[in-house]
């Protein structure tokens, strides 16, 4: 199981460098694939699916509500990619959120509120969160800020299990996740701003050499290392209000995409204001 997820591991981590490093139409159809993926295992945990369905398999055949937020999460990359606009991108969000509401009106009493909500809460979570990884990518700068969003996210997550292996003591979220620790919660924040700082010193200011931003980067990557720890949480959270172990299995020996993507989706669209806040 180790190796499998290590290996698992690794693979995730060569695409997403090589994604990230290319920017462009390949990062922007990975995140889109990605997105679907998302949308269709939230869509499960929630159960959006009709009630007289004896399946709630990922090979199931996606209802009215799910197809309306698939195509969508399609409209929304493209328009993202094609056009860039915040106007067009905003249209694209208030259009999906409509088309839903037409599906359930239409066709009800077929699906429930309940159902409608999770459709909803599905596409804004996943797919629109996780355009800002392509948004912060394509952003000036943003071949050096990418960065930051994987090391608020993976570089919180290493950090935090390695503190809290070697000294975890005080558990502050029992009920939800039992292995966390206070001790393990600080040191990926202190490790994920440690890491933006060394990265900033190295790295970026050696590419702008008239600023000193290491510490704007250290700063920016402890904050996304703390939303990087909600919104694993948020996930585990829903999985526990639905009784599931792992989102799906499409990651050998992660789960599925919101099992291993879970921290990056809440971190990208922090990284994404706060350096423009901060270093545009």
């Amino acid at each position: 199981m180790f190796w499998t997820r290590l290996a698992s591991g690794i693979v995730l981590l060569i695409i997403a460098i090589g994604s990230m490093s290319y920017g462009g139409g390949p990062l922007a159809a990975i995140l889109c694939g990605v997105s679907l993926v998302a949308f269709r295992e939230l869509t499960k945990a929630l159960k959006c699916a009709k009630d007289n369905e004896k399946t709630s398999s990922m090979a199931r055949v996606p209802n009215g509500l799910e197809k309306a937020g698939l195509i969508g999460i399609i409209c929304y990359y493209l328009t993202m990619y094609f056009v860039g606009e915040d106007t067009y991108l905003l249209m694209c969000i208030v259009g999906t959120f409509l088309a839903v509401i037409f599906v359930y009106v239409l066709t009800f009493p077929r699906y429930n509120a309940n159902q409608t909500v999770a459709a909803v809460f599905s596409y804004l979570y996943a797919p629109v969160l996780l355009s800002f990884v392509y948004q912060t990518r394509m952003a000036p700068q943003g071949i050096y800020t990418v960065w930051m969003i994987l090391i608020s996210s993976w570089g919180c997550d290493t950090c935090a299990y390695a503190v809290g292996k070697l000294i975890g003591r005080k558990k502050i979220f029992p009920a939800l996740s039992p292995k966390k620790s206070l001790e393990g919660c600080i040191g990926g924040v202190l490790g994920a701003a440690l890491i933006g700082w060394l990265y900033g010193y190295f790295f970026v200011e050696k590419a702008f050499p008239d600023k000193s931003i290491a510490w704007v980067i250290a700063v920016i990557c402890g904050a996304g290392a703390v939303m990087s720890m909600a919104g694993d949480l948020a996930a585990s959270a829903i999985k526990r209000n639905h009784d599931i172990k792992d989102y799906g299995k499409l990651i050998p020996g992660h789960g599925g995409i919101m099992d291993r993507f879970d921290s990056m989706i809440v971190t990208a669209p922090m990284t994404y204001f706060l350096t423009i806040l901060m270093l545009v």
